[in-house]
């Protein structure tokens, strides 16, 4: 039998490479062109909108999770900082809409440093931890003076909605995520992002950092939302503290990213492009059973595809998992 020189080995790798990215570069020009036409051809703004946030949320969340092997309950956090820090920039501060949305990455990275002690919990109870932080961010920012954050009532941008603007700075930040996640999926942090989380004390042994490459992980998991919450609130117009830190972001979130199978680039977001469009079919036929039959439908695929769909496409061809983002 004859064996692999390394040469022939290195040509495989190149080989796998090159069809890796193509195949990203194909996927990407795809949804370019596909999101770059809604507001041209009069598409559903707000469905196609909502539609680029989850899949950058949950390609967010991917990192933290998928490569990284944690559960944040409180994921809501850096979503709900990041939608606060864009409308008290607008409105108390005066500055443009566009120039507040890099301060709001900002604050969800401040945000997850001031988390950051608590990666040193695994399983459940970085969970529990996490959602409770969510919690007292939430009641922080309710506490506040009504004069910074509007108090229960939040606040509202006045003039500066432009939902079309808005869409295609979505857009921008969705690809900006996955091609961050495509990055992270073939770079040395994201190999050993990979390692710590199947087993850190080997990881340790091989001279990985631990600490810090749990939390560069952690930083890239938290901007992203951060970002989202920023753009989400300049679309809408209004920002409260119910709607910006509902748990049910964090949900979403977790839903639309296990479906699609966790540990890829394209895993969340076919996830987030079969459950969105999953909940406004159903919502349009049955919107008063909408949340039950939603909940049907993600107990069944977590039955029968506990992998999610792309990871279940990969055990089913193992081969592939070379070639797919």
């Amino acid at each position: 039998m004859a064996t692999a020189t390394p040469s022939s080995r290195t040509a495989d790798r190149e080989r796998a490479d090159r069809i890796y990215f193509t195949l990203a570069a194909l996927l990407g020009g795809i949804v370019i062109v596909y999101f770059a036409c809604v507001p041209l051809l009069g598409g559903n703004l707000a469905f196609h909108f909502y539609l680029m946030l989850w899949i950058t949320m949950a390609s967010g969340f991917n990192v933290t999770s998928g490569f990284s092997g944690y559960m944040p309950f409180g994921y809501v956090a850096f979503y709900g900082v990041g939608a606060f820090t864009t409308a008290i920039l607008v409105k108390k501060v005066g500055m443009p809409v566009l120039a507040t949305l890099p301060l709001a990455g900002l604050a969800g990275l401040v945000l997850a440093l001031l988390f950051a002690p608590t990666l040193r919990l695994s399983g459940i109870y970085f969970a529990i931890v996490s959602l409770a932080l969510a919690a007292i961010c939430r009641l922080v920012i309710t506490n506040m003076p009504e004069t910074i954050t509007g108090g229960s009532f939040g606040l509202q941008l006045g003039s500066h909605a432009e939902p079309v603007l808005s869409f295609y700075v979505m857009m921008v930040v969705m690809l900006v995520a996955l091609g961050t996640i495509l990055w992270l999926s073939r770079s040395r942090l994201g190999k050993a992002l990979r390692a710590v989380r199947d087993d850190a004390e080997a990881a340790d042994m091989m001279g990985i950092n631990i600490a810090r490459v749990r939390l560069q992980g952690w930083l890239i998991a938290a901007f992203f939302p951060a970002v989202c919450g920023g753009v989400e609130a300049w679309y809408t117009n209004v920002v409260d503290t119910e709607t910006a830190f509902n748990t049910l972001i964090t949900a979403k979130t977790v839903i639309y990213a296990v479906a699609g199978g966790l540990g890829t680039v394209t895993g969340p977001v076919v996830g987030a492009i079969a459950m969105v469009w999953l909940d406004e079919l159903i919502w349009r036929r049955f919107p008063l059973l909408n949340l039950l039959i939603l909940g049907l439908a993600t107990v069944l695929l977590v039955l029968f595809l506990p992998r999610g769909i792309v990871g279940t496409v990969l055990r089913w061809r193992p081969g592939w998992r070379r070639f797919v983002p």
